[in-house]
């Protein structure tokens, strides 16, 4: 399932969602070169959270190979900036695009609940919640971490404990069939979470295949519980009364 839009509109300009969007475009352009190596492994090695680093587990100059001769050097950047920084940063186009597709799906009527300022915060404290699920699941990676995914978990998190029956419309490929479908929020939300616990068991006590699914697992967790101190009442209430909703 692939979330295509929702069916709700936006009360507020969403401008805590537009802010983000524009973030990580700027750091794609101005500090990761446009995916242009070197500067985005120099970008993911000194930017990215790498777990094992953050934990000391791994001593300072310790060499991890990403390939193509290329490698971080730990122990070369600024180790406490970096569950922040990580949020921001991406491994490249597909993955920078994919991100921001869903937060523009779900994050604007989830700054509607909330107000731009708590949004904007609900986003930080999300994105750090993940960056820990992540770094407590494999305390000893080395593997750089980055991406807006788990912070934006945290808006679906949301959005599910919020507008569990809106309409989503969503792309749906099985082999050879394709189609759109317009399923409650509940359900497309709660397939993407059940999908990131599958792939994150594996990885448990080990590196995974370079998903940090418990990343997304935190994130969505995070942002489920704590939706309930962030939202504004007054505001929800006028969202939820515009909403197209399943029966």
């Amino acid at each position: 399932m692939f979330p295509l839009r929702d069916e709700n509109p936006s009360v507020l300009t969403a401008l805590g969602t537009f802010l983000i969007v524009g973030l990580n475009v700027a750091a794609w352009l101005l500090v990761q070169g446009l995916g242009a190596e070197p500067t985005l492994t120099r970008s993911v090695c000194e930017y990215g959270l790498i777990p094992g680093e953050i934990l000391h587990r791994l001593p300072a100059g310790t060499r991890v190979p990403l390939g193509d001769h290329l490698a971080c050097i730990l122990g070369q950047g600024p180790t406490w900036l970096t569950p922040l920084s990580s949020m921001f940063l991406h491994g490249g186009w597909l993955h920078l695009i994919g991100n921001l597709w869903f937060l523009w799906v779900f994050g604007n009527n989830v700054e509607d609940a909330m107000g731009h300022a708590r949004f904007l915060a609900f986003y930080v404290v999300c994105g750090l919640a993940a960056a820990a699920a992540q770094t407590l699941a494999n305390p000893a990676s080395d593997l750089p971490m980055v991406g807006a995914s788990g912070a934006i978990g945290g808006v679906m998190g949301a959005y599910a404990v919020l507008y569990p029956k809106n309409r989503i419309d969503t792309l749906i490929i099985f082999g050879f069939y394709v189609r759109t479908l317009a399923v409650p929020a509940y359900v497309m939300l709660g397939y993407w979470f059940v999908l990131q616990v599958l792939g994150g068991l594996p990885s448990l006590g080990g590196e995974g295949a370079g998903v940090a699914f418990w990343a997304h697992v935190g994130g969505f967790v995070a942002g489920a519980l704590l939706v309930r101190v962030f939202r504004d009442p007054e505001l929800l209430a006028r969202q939820r009364a515009r909403a197209t909703v399943f029966g």
